[in-house]
C-alpha cells in the first residue's frame, strides 16, 4: 500500500476537475462540434466514474504521474454479449436518468448499485462533469466523478446485463503498452478514437468508444497521460 498522501493527491486532483466543470471551465473530455438540435432531443443518461484504492491487486508498474499510486483504480464492467445495445463493450456503470431520479448523480449511483452491487454509502461523490452528447445513440450523458471512501464487494448482479465487473489499476491503463487507437468504419465514415487494453482474471478487455474517450480526456486534463503510440491500432471485436 502506498503512503496516504499519494492517494489524497489523486483525490484532490479529481475533486478539482469536478469543481472546474461546475464553474464552466475547460471541459474534461475531447469533443467534436455537436449540433445543438441533437442535444435538445437527446435522452438523459449518467455514468459513474468511480476511483479508489485497490485492495489486493495493485499494478505491477509505477506510473510516471506522482499522483497515480500502484493501487489507484477505476471501476469498469463488461456488458453481456447478448445485449442489443453495445454488446460485449467495456463501460462505466450507468444508464438512463429515470423520472424518479433526483438528478444525474442519483441516476449514476442507482445504476451502479443495480449493475455491480456496490454499497453507495461508501461512495463520496466529487461532482458531475459536463454532459457529453452521443450522436449515434442520441443520449446526453453526464459523467459523475466519485471516490471510493469505503470499499465494498462488487460483481455481476445480472448475467443478462453484464459479463464481468472489475477494478482496473490506473497505472496499467496509463501504460503505453496497453494503449492504442481503434478505427470504426460505418456508413462510409471513419471514426478514430483512443483505446485501452485491460488484462485480468476475467480475461482480456478492450476499452474503446465513449468509455475510452472519457478516460483519455480525464487522464489528459489531470496530467497523468504518458506518451503512447497513436498509430498503433487495436482491432475491434467482430470487426
Amino acid at each position: 500500500m502506498h503512503p496516504e498522501p499519494v492517494t489524497k493527491a489523486a483525490r484532490a486532483q479529481l475533486t478539482e476537475l469536478a469543481e472546474c466543470a461546475a464553474a464552466g471551465r475547460e471541459p474534461a473530455v475531447h469533443l467534436s462540434p455537436v449540433d445543438e438540435r441533437l442535444v435538445r432531443v437527446s435522452r438523459s443518461a449518467a455514468v459513474l466514474i468511480l476511483f479508489g484504492v485497490l485492495d489486493s491487486l495493485p499494478s505491477d508498474r509505477e506510473a510516471q504521474a506522482g499522483a497515480v499510486s500502484r493501487d489507484l483504480d477505476v471501476l469498469l464492467l463488461a456488458r453481456a454479449s447478448t445485449l442489443r445495445s453495445h454488446p460485449g463493450q467495456v463501460a462505466f456503470p450507468g444508464g438512463r436518468v429515470d423520472a424518479e431520479d433526483r438528478d444525474a448523480v442519483a441516476a449514476a449511483l442507482r445504476e451502479a448499485v443495480e449493475e455491480t452491487g456496490l454499497d453507495a454509502d461508501g461512495i463520496d461523490v466529487l461532482g458531475p462533469l459536463e454532459p457529453v452528447p452521443l450522436t449515434y445513440s442520441r443520449h446526453l450523458v453526464t459523467p459523475v466523478l466519485a471516490w471510493w471512501r469505503r470499499a465494498s464487494e462488487v460483481g455481476v448482479v445480472d448475467e443478462a446485463e453484464s459479463a464481468a465487473v472489475f477494478r482496473a489499476p490506473v497505472a496499467e491503463l496509463l501504460d503505453p503498452m496497453n494503449r492504442g487507437t481503434t478505427v470504426l468504419r460505418r456508413d462510409g465514415e471513419e471514426w478514430r478514437g483512443p483505446a485501452f487494453m485491460v488484462r485480468n482474471e476475467s480475461g482480456e478487455h478492450l476499452v474503446w468508444g465513449f468509455t475510452a474517450m472519457l478516460l483519455d480526456g480525464i487522464f489528459d486534463r489531470l496530467g497523468w497521460t504518458e506518451p503512447w503510440d497513436q498509430a498503433r491500432e487495436f482491432e475491434l471485436p467482430d470487426a
